[in-house]
């Protein structure tokens, strides 16, 4: 190119570019497709040839320094079906035009580490590489549908309104990283839904002003690395890895907007889950209304000891009722929810499950959850034993009213602790789990009093004792010398004024040892349930 004419247009420019640079200065849109489709699609393998191609330097000496628009209209950038060959970098620049580039494709990465745009859409595009840490948007930056055959790099991008990549499909760079958005802030909503990512999707420390959406997505690891790494990820409002309801029309999906994502499920509709496919860390992430697993799959490696891990993460509601992992952990540990929503089939079993400090308030099952599964849950979580589960469960279960679920758990508890006790404490946690359930079912405890009450009375009824002092004495009453001996401390009148002989002092001797037995059981469970009180 040479120095530019009086009218802003350099000489040296192909007949595409010359078409390009008339629509820029008017705002037109400058589209080059012939109209078939598959010669028009930026993905196949059909050539594009000069007559629809134009330089990267041309399109940035638009962006960077383009003539002043025609009077009364509006420049931008506005292409479709274009090949743009060389590449295209913006490093650093300022772009003030509106920019569009639909069904377009790249020869070469796309550069704009530090650039300033208004709103970038980039729509259906075929991209090698999009190269943009530390981009500035005051608008939205959109791609979707792209193609990106190496990767996309975002960190500490910061985007003034929406960032949307719904239908993206992207691959990794060397690293083995999809998309990287460390630091990425959003002003509002960050999009990606039934996006397919074939390396990390890494949000470390990103910031997302409402809310961030995966529905339907497919996120698969790369080179051992995680399908989704976003700790201490902030989302104002809700975090959705759940399903997407897809809408299909000759066997395709549809681009229904916002881009074939639907909520509500119609005729022609089928119901797609999130996949990922490796492992996915929200380790102290904090969501402002809730993070939504629903109808979510978790495809891990347990060889590669690959989790789901929520570890201190923060969230008035955690809806975990998506698909049972078969390998892997689910990591809960130090997390605070308020509202607890879960399927009883979406937990793993034994060894897969942690929640070591996990502190919610409130529990919602999905569905049915009987208590017995619920002792599962909490059993599958602590395969050595640990108090705090349980007594987490028992608190939540008595604040909602349900006293004799939370007792049961209780008893669990000391169920489970009964196996850490050497010998001697085994026999007497047996023996108090026997007679009084540990105090949890003080209504046994009446049952064997009253029992053993009725056998003494019985037996002494036939039994005619010598009085120790004879004008003393009170009237031989068996059946109240009978509960005079099980009731330790308290006198009735009647033990201490009669001599028994041969077999009957045994019988009052084991009658006073179980009755000291019971006493001390029920008070053992009287005080537990003073201190819970």
């Amino acid at each position: 190119m040479t120095e530019p004419h009086e009218d802003g247009m350099p000489d040296g420019l192909t007949g595409p570019e010359r078409s390009m640079w008339w629509a820029f200065r008017v705002g037109r849109t400058c589209d080059m497709s012939d109209g078939d489709a598959t010669r028009d699609d930026p993905f196949g393998s059909h050539p594009w040839g000069d007559e629809r191609s134009v330089r990267a330097e041309v399109v940035a000496l638009l962006l960077l320094d383009g003539p002043a628009a025609r009077s009364g209209r509006v420049a931008a950038l506005k292409l479709r079906g274009v090949r743009i060959t060389g590449a295209l970098n913006l490093a650093g620049g300022t772009i003030g035009p509106y920019v569009e580039l639909n069904r377009c494709r790249f020869d070469h990465e796309i550069v704009l580490p530090e650039a300033h745009f208004g709103t970038l859409r980039m729509v259906e595009c075929a991209i090698p590489r999009l190269e943009g840490a530390r981009l500035h948007t005051e608008g939205d930056l959109h791609l979707p549908r792209c193609r990106v055959e190496r990767g996309i790099r975002l960190t500490d991008a910061q985007i003034g309104t929406d960032l949307l990549i719904n239908q993206i499909q992207v691959w990794p760079d060397r690293r083995g990283r999809a998309i990287t958005a460390d630091g990425l802030v959003v002003a509002q909503d960050l999009q990606a839904e039934l996006i397919e990512t074939h390396g990390e999707l890494s949000l470390r420390g990103a910031k997302v002003g409402v809310s961030l959406s995966l529905r339907g997505s497919v996120l698969r690891g790369a080179q051992e690395r995680r399908a989704l790494n976003a700790p201490q990820l902030t989302v104002e409002r809700s975090l959705y890895l759940n399903a997407a309801w897809v809408y299909e029309s000759t066997g395709n999906a549809t681009a229904t907007p916002p881009y074939g994502i639907g909520y509500t499920p119609v005729r022609g509709a089928r119901r797609k889950p999130v996949e990922c496919h490796g492992g996915v860390r929200l380790d102290d992430g904090r969501f402002g209304d809730a993070v939504d697993l629903h109808y979510a799959r978790f495809m891990l490696n347990g060889a590669h000891r690959e989790e789901v891990s929520l570890r201190r993460i923060v969230t008035p509601e955690l809806r975990f009722n998506g698909e049972r992992p078969e390998e892997g952990r689910v990591v809960l540990n130090g997390a605070k929810i308020v509202t607890l929503i879960d399927l009883s089939t979406s937990w793993p079993g034994p060894g897969g499950l942690a929640m070591n400090g996990f502190v919610y308030e409130n529990l919602v099952p999905y569905g049915h959850f009987p208590l017995a599964r619920r002792l599962e849950w909490v059993a599958a979580a602590t395969p050595e034993y640990a108090p705090e589960p349980y007594e987490r469960l028992a608190t939540v279960l008595r604040a909602s009213g349900e006293d004799a679920d939370a007792r049961e758990v209780l008893l669990a508890k000391q169920r489970r602790r009964r196996e850490t006790l050497p010998v001697a404490g085994k026999l007497w946690g047996y023996l108090q789990d026997w007679t009084v359930a540990y105090g949890y079912r003080p209504g046994r405890a009446a049952l064997w009093m009253a029992v053993l009450w009725a056998a003494g009375a019985v037996a002494f009824s036939r039994y005619d004792p010598v009085p120790l002092k004879g004008d003393e004495s009170p009237r031989w009453n068996a059946t109240l010398y009978a509960l005079d001996l099980l009731l330790p401390v308290i006198n009735l009148g009647q033990d201490g004024y009669w001599r028994l002989e041969g077999a009957w002092q045994w019988v009052s001797t084991v009658l006073i040892l179980l009755g000291w037995v019971l006493a001390t059981t029920v008070a053992a469970g009287a005080s537990r349930l003073l201190r819970r009180g």
